[in-house]
Order: structure tokens, then C-alpha cells, then sequence
């Protein structure tokens, strides 16, 4: 079943009663992209860095989040106010989608994580057709849910059908330069695993390959990078320690203290105020 509340005021928008929403499987909270989803935006607005391509989103934006992709996101509020809608477009709803209704499937040559859809009538009026759910507390089941994401995913495939070649892409990413990805991915905090799959490799060929590439064993060689980078941007950007210890990938600022001392000699704050 899929919930969705009330909101007190309505917003001051084309939509009016439409909340923050969530249609679909709920999206990794990690900084990887598990499955596509579709976003719009509604109030505030938001920049989102990929390790290699900057995207800034406003209210009125309609665009595709990729799967198997890494994303920093930086939210900002208007008024107090972030609301979005969100719709995961997840690979079984994906499969039996493409069961029901056949695509040519071509090779998509974009890298981007993030693609833009223009707005036409046709998704407009989804938007608005999804208004009256959000006039009190509804529930809606699976069943439903699911036809509204084939509508949208067939307004989608209406207005570019180059995008079956991201969609219908049901393969493993394939093999990588590891190098060229570690260097541009290492501030991301995700697991081995993770970026092993990202890479190509199964846990053991990437901790093999990386051994062959860095001459350290990935665990050493991320702690050394990040804590590198910090310092840069502490000592040479002036950057205060608690804005840069998520940057780089750190979870905990009282850990991310201690090492960087282990390593430098020096806490995050002397390395400031030098």
C-alpha cells in the first residue's frame, strides 16, 4: 500500500494540493542510484554532482535519475518549503512493462546521470491528474500505483523513445579504467561492493586490479585520498572541518578529527586557523 498525507496549505504553484510524494518502491538512501526514478520538483530547488558533471534543478523541472549511478545531492528551501514527487521506475515494474508493451531497444550514448524531459501536454496533465490524490489521507494500492507509473512511463517513451535504450537496460555496468573512476568517485561514501559493481568486478578482481593499479588495497588508498582532499580544502580553501567532512566521504566528524590528526599532526581546526 502506498500512503499519501495532507497537506495544510496549498502550494502556490499550477499544481495546488500536491505534497511531497513517493510512488513506487522506495530509492536507495545511499549516494548511489539503485533504480531510475523520475523527479519533478515542486518547491525549493537543487544541485546535484555526479563526480564529473554538475545539474541544477527549479520548480517545473521533469527529469530521469539514472540507475547505477553516484549523486551528491545539495537541497535548498523555499520558505521553509522542499517538495517533489518522486516515482521509481524499478527493474521488475520495468520488465513487465516491456512484456506488455514492446520497444526497439537501442544503445543509449549519454553518460549523463541525470536527463531532462521537456515539458509537454502530456505530462503536464499526469502531473494534474495526480492532484486529487493528495486532497486528504488516501491510500492507494499496489495495483493502482502501478498503472499510474505505466502512464507516465508511456508519456516518457512517447516523447523520446531513445530513452527504451535506459530503461530496458537490464545488464551489469561493464568493465571500466578503475583508475580513471577511483580518482573521480573517491569522495563518494559507498561500500567496496559497491564500487566494485560500478567498476565491472566482482569484490575480488577489484581488490585485485586496484592492488595492480594504486599499489594499496582500496580500504588505505580511500582513507589516504580523503583525508588528502580535506586537507586541501581546509588549509588552501579555508573550508571549516564540519562542512567538509561529508564532502569527502567521512560519516562521523569526531572520527574524521581523529584520523585526520593520525594522519597530519595536526586536528582539522589548527590546520584552519594556521
Amino acid at each position: 500500500m502506498i500512503t499519501f498525507g495532507l497537506k495544510q496549505q496549498p502550494l502556490n504553484l499550477k499544481v495546488n494540493n500536491i505534497q511531497s510524494c513517493h510512488l513506487g518502491p522506495e530509492i536507495s538512501p545511499e549516494q548511489f542510484i539503485s533504480e531510475h526514478f523520475f523527479l519533478y520538483l515542486l518547491t525549493g530547488s537543487m544541485k546535484v554532482f555526479d563526480g564529473n558533471k554538475h545539474y541544477q534543478m527549479v520548480p517545473g523541472d521533469y527529469c530521469i535519475a539514472r540507475k547505477n549511478h553516484l549523486v551528491r545531492y545539495t537541497k535548498y528551501k523555499d520558505n521553509g518549503a522542499f517538495e517533489k514527487i518522486i516515482i521509481t521506475l524499478d527493474e521488475p515494474f520495468l520488465r513487465t512493462f516491456l512484456d506488455r508493451h514492446p520497444f526497439d531497444v537501442n544503445a543509449f550514448d549519454k553518460s549523463d546521470s541525470f536527463l531532462f524531459i521537456k515539458e509537454s501536454r502530456l505530462i503536464k496533465n499526469y502531473i494534474h491528474s495526480l492532484e486529487p490524490y493528495y486532497t486528504g489521507d488516501l491510500v492507494l494500492d499496489e495495483n493502482f500505483a502501478d498503472i499510474k507509473r505505466e502512464e507516465l512511463l508511456m508519456i516518457i517513451l512517447k516523447s523520446d523513445p531513445g530513452l527504451a535504450g535506459v530503461f530496458f537496460n537490464f545488464g551489469a555496468p561493464a568493465k571500466i579504467d578503475l583508475q580513471a573512476y577511483m580518482n573521480r568517485n573517491f569522495r563518494f561514501n559507498i561500500s567496496l561492493e559497491r564500487f566494485a559493481f560500478l567498476t565491472g568486478r566482482s569484490l575480488s578482481s577489484f581488490k585485485r586490479d586496484f592492488q595492480n593499479a594504486f599499489g594499496s588495497n582500496p580500504g588505505s588508498w580511500l582513507k589516504k585520498k580523503r583525508l588528502e582532499e580535506a586537507y586541501f580544502q581546509i588549509s588552501q580553501q579555508g573550508q571549516k572541518p564540519s562542512d567538509v567532512y561529508l564532502e569527502v566521504g567521512f560519516e562521523d566528524l569526531s572520527h574524521f578529527s581523529f584520523v585526520f590528526k593520525k594522519e597530519f599532526g595536526r586536528s582539522p581546526s589548527e590546520v584552519l586557523q594556521q
